[in-house]
């Protein structure tokens, strides 16, 4: 989801202003605005607080195995059992807009999502809308994690990917020529059980009017996916915006298939951006989208593994605390097995 900026900001402006301005403009205006703003946020957010988790989720987290510890000062919202690990074969994932454009209880919100990844322990996590201060809080807190920025200013993509799991190779920022809204593609070569992956996120252009530009993007990663070596499997998950008729017109290679649909459509993770269920945005009207895709291919080569999607749940659908919920968007945990 596209979230728009203040309209206070733009006032002073002549409303024939040109779109590369604006975009230069907005990336600046975001970037001292919502950090000056995150920056006092979590400085409160380090100062000590009083414990009011019961106990029980308090022994969840504080007995969790060193390798997966994450430094918090409060445990996880969610009721859902953390995964079995018992299969080392298995890759899990996690792919989350986390709205780091809303400031509002934001502290609590980056909690929260810290919270999960100690539950559900990804081994790598996609991220769309972060911006600079969500990030240094991730570094601080989510020290069992890499992480990968897909810019520096402005509002962005990462990955977090789990150092005891995950040997990270290389990575590099694909840019979307004609992008209005600071679009572009994250890239991450990764080996995990001695498999190459390659691993990408992004967030497409938004709003129903900037279909054109979103299906461009989804060629490109498509195009990228295709032409990845067939000794490796690429994963994609991010927050794509796409209606079906927009995938329909493009089309998917017949080696990549939607995660979800391979699993047989489950509606009770159809839709990822849902105002029906999800009140952090107040809207006047009902919008139940699957915005948040998962894409796969796997690798072809004779003798090498290949993993198949097995499993897709929704995450974060807990309230916080605060009333609100980690994300306007719901995250989608996935697994992966070897075929």
């Amino acid at each position: 989801m596209y979230i728009q900026p203040r309209p206070d900001i733009f006032l002073f402006f002549s409303p024939v202003i040109s779109s590369t301005f604006l975009s230069l403009f907005l990336q600046r205006a975001l970037n001292s605005f919502f950090e000056a703003d995150m920056e006092r946020v979590f400085d409160v957010e380090e100062l000590p607080e009083k414990d009011t988790t019961p106990k029980a989720k308090r022994q969840k987290v504080e007995d969790a195995p060193p390798a997966n510890c994450i430094d918090l000062t409060a445990d996880s919202p969610a009721t859902t059992r953390k995964p079995s690990e018992e299969d080392d074969g298995k890759l899990s994932l996690i792919t989350w807009n986390v709205d780091g454009l809303d400031t509002d209880n934001i502290a609590e919100r980056a909690r929260g999502l810290c919270s999960y990844l100690v539950l559900y322990t990804p081994d790598v996590v996609f991220l769309q809308e972060l911006i600079p201060p969500y990030v240094q809080y991730l570094k601080k807190r989510a020290v069992s994690y890499l992480m990968i920025e897909g810019a520096e200013e402005g509002y962005f993509t990462g990955m977090l990917l789990k150092k005891s799991r995950v040997k990270f190779v290389e990575s590099e920022i694909v840019a979307y020529p004609t992008t209005q809204m600071m679009r572009n593609l994250l890239v991450a070569q990764v080996i995990v059980n001695s498999q190459k992956l390659c691993l990408m996120t992004s967030h497409f252009e938004s709003c129903k009017g900037h279909a054109a530009e979103r299906m461009k993007q989804l060629h490109v990663v498509m195009q990228r996916m295709s032409e990845a070596p067939d000794d490796v499997t690429v994963v994609f998950g991010g927050d794509t915006n796409l209606r079906d008729a927009e995938v329909t017109k493009v089309g998917l290679p017949a080696t990549v298939c939607d995660v979800w649909e391979r699993l047989g459509k489950q509606e009770h993770c159809r839709y990822t951006w849902d105002t029906k269920a999800n009140n952090n945005k107040t809207v006047p009207y009902v919008s139940r989208c699957r915005f948040d895709r998962i894409y796969f291919r796997s690798a072809s080569k004779d003798g090498v593994p290949r993993l198949a999607p097995d499993h897709m749940a929704l995450v974060g659908l807990e309230k916080l605390d605060c009333g609100r919920y980690t994300s306007d968007h719901w995250g989608i945990y996935c697994t992966f097995s070897a075929e």
